[in-house]
């Protein structure tokens, strides 16, 4: 009984607090985005009640997508869609006028609808298209079990407009409903309240009570099972993969319990991740109570899990509070690589956190040299109008915006600097905030009440990276780097002085190849220590990229590689290796390989390989 109660106690809070938040949100004034055609300051959607079939044999979704609405006496309500076919539109249960725009090749069309000051609900009968970009739909061959085809969306950033008309920008938060029809051997799972087990009738029912912004919408088919970690953590996966899933996710726990330590309670009620196939584009996506992630992180020795200690993080720094439009990207990433760091140094100690942050800072220096001729790409707040948002998704968000806070923790000191984040997190609970918003918060509650003068708006808002940035140290990169030394000038390697040696290691060593290594060293490297049969996908990318830079061609290595972009669609492992062969002129041979494999990529790996080899299909 004291359990239930507490139990009881606690949902009531989170309930209570939703809808202090969502009270909070008819106060709101949204600000121009330059990524979304919606007005929302006339009329905007508060819920979404989702009715969709999922046809596998036509690879179409079709349904209905109705609104509660809060209307500010408009006379019309703006969605965005993109390359859907929309059937019928009513207001308040009667047919409404609606027109769609021209067409616009990033942001796709505005459907305007008429309505009355009184209006309060809308409804919008569609299907998608074979043009549709967040669906990908996957045949049985495409999977691990190969028995079933799969379907899984990805909608960040601005994809969801392309499987639901919505007002597809991410300061307009919704709770939403859905019901999901589904071949009757398969399961349905969204970013909602999940089944733990298939319905006779392929019929799946969801609810998402807390306010979320459209990207977080997402919904994943196929013939999967759920094995539960602990009463709140849990995966999915299909049959071949579940129990290997489930060992290497195993620490799911113990990271909520340590990110809670952190920085509060975990207000999403479960955390559980699904294994999707490998043409998924990213390492994990956050969809609030379901991440999505690649099966490239299972290594089998559970080396490459801080991603999900990454999309964990993201339960409080992009779907607690998230960022106001895509010009804000940091503020979701760069505080979610702190806090994944911070988690990874609770659980498994400081040097393997500083392991984690040093490869982040390479990866920043790689892209800093990249953007090297559009220094304004380097700055944390961007201006990305005009251009597709996923421009802005790189490692400064990510590693700029770590050090940056890193920098500023080990000015003001660790433990006013939790408190900080801790309230920041609390405060801005299921809202979204934009850069000055913050930068005026950071000000008030941290810099000005302890009397410390730091550079923000230098870090924030100009080029590069600031003189007083932090001095990230590993002493176990540090071996691993007089080791390499060491072989470049003896051409000889102790095997056994790397017995120990973790992944990050590996990494740190293949990734660090100088330039002069020869043909000769790459050989007696990957005759030593078996590189291109490397089970770890984060190792083998690494070797990929420098076996193609320095014309190794050993051990089959090419097919190797060839067949690891064709059944591999993560694109920073696929793009690392295409512009490998860009860089080394090998642009023939790489799109020999990229025609092969293109069909398994989803449309955001695809655009992005298109436009690095300029490939037209």
């Amino acid at each position: 009984m004291k359990k239930t109660l507490i139990i009881a106690l606690s949902t009531l809070f989170i309930v209570s607090n939703c809808a202090e938040k969502k009270e909070e949100q008819k106060m709101q004034t949204y600000v121009n985005e330059p990524h979304s055609c919606a007005k929302p300051n006339e009329a905007v959607i508060t819920h979404l009640n989702l009715d969709i079939d999922v046809d596998f044999d036509k690879k179409i979704i079709s349904g209905t997508a109705t609104y509660d609405i809060r209307n500010n006496n408009a006379t019309e309500i703006v969605l965005d869609t993109k390359h859907l076919n929309i059937i019928n539109v009513q207001a308040d249960g009667k047919g409404a006028p609606f027109k769609l725009g021209e067409i616009d090749e990033q942001l796709g069309r505005p459907l305007t609808i008429t309505i009355n000051e009184g209006t309060q609900k809308i409804s919008v009968l569609y299907k998608t298209t074979d043009k549709t970009e967040a669906l990908q739909w996957l045949s049985a061959q495409q999977t691990a079990d190969k028995t079933h085809p799969f379907l899984f969306t990805q909608g960040q950033a601005i994809l969801t407009r392309t499987w639901i008309p919505i007002q597809d920008s991410p300061q307009i938060r919704v709770t939403y409903n859905a019901t999901v029809k589904v071949p009757k051997d398969l399961m349905a799972v969204m970013s909602a309240e999940n089944p733990k087990a298939k319905t006779a009738d392929g019929v799946y029912n969801f609810k998402m009570q807390q306010p979320i912004s459209a990207y977080l919408i997402a919904l994943a088919v196929g013939d999967i099972e759920y094995k539960a970690i602990s009463d709140r953590t849990g995966v999915y996966a299909e049959k071949s993969l579940i129990n290997k899933a489930h060992t290497e996710f195993s620490d799911m726990e113990k990271m909520v319990v340590a990110a809670e330590n952190l920085y509060g309670a975990y207000d999403w009620d479960q955390f559980d991740v699904i294994v999707l196939p490998p043409s998924f584009p990213f390492g994990g996506m956050e969809n609030p109570r379901l991440t999505f992630a690649t099966p490239t992180i299972i290594a089998g020795d559970k080396s490459l899990t801080t991603l999900i200690a990454h999309e964990l993080a993201h339960s409080w720094s992009g779907n607690l509070v998230t960022n106001a439009t895509w010009d804000d990207f940091w503020l979701n990433e760069g505080f979610t690589v702190y806090f994944e760091i911070r988690i990874m140094e609770a659980l498994y100690g400081k040097e393997r956190a500083n392991m984690l942050a040093l490869i982040g800072r390479q990866d920043l220096d790689d892209v800093l040299k990249t953007l090297k001729d559009s220094p304004n790409d380097t700055k944390l707040k961007l201006d990305l109008d005009g251009r597709n948002p996923d421009d802005g998704m790189n490692s400064i968000a990510y590693d700029k915006g770590y050090l940056f806070l890193r920098t500023l923790e080990e000015t003001v000191g660790r433990k006013r600097f939790d408190v900080f984040l801790k309230a920041y997190f609390k405060e801005h609970a299921f809202s979204t905030t934009n850069t000055e918003d913050f930068v005026a918060y950071l000000n008030k509650n941290l810099l000005e009440k302890h009397n410390i003068s730091f550079n923000t708006k230098e870090w924030i808002y100009s080029p590069g990276i600031p003189t007083n940035q932090s001095i990230i140290q590993s002493d176990a990169f540090e071996n691993v780097e007089n080791t390499l030394k060491a072989f470049i000038n003896t051409n000889t390697i102790d095997a056994q002085s790397t017995n120990d040696w973790t992944p990050h290691e590996w990494v740190h060593f293949v990734r660090n190849f100088p330039e002069t290594i020869t043909v000769e060293q790459m050989e007696t490297l990957d005759n030593t220590f078996n590189f291109t049969n490397s089970t770890n996908s984060y190792i083998t990318m690494v070797w990929y990229e420098q076996a193609v830079t320095h014309n190794y061609h050993g051990q089959d290595v090419d097919a190797k590689i060839a067949e690891f972009l064709t059944t591999v669609g993560r694109r920073w492992y696929v793009t690392t290796i295409f512009k490998a062969y860009k860089k080394s002129d090998r642009v023939e041979e790489a799109l020999e390989i990229y025609k092969k494999a293109r069909p398994n990529y989803h449309s955001v790996t695809a655009n992005t390989i298109d436009e690095l080899l300029g490939y037209k299909s």
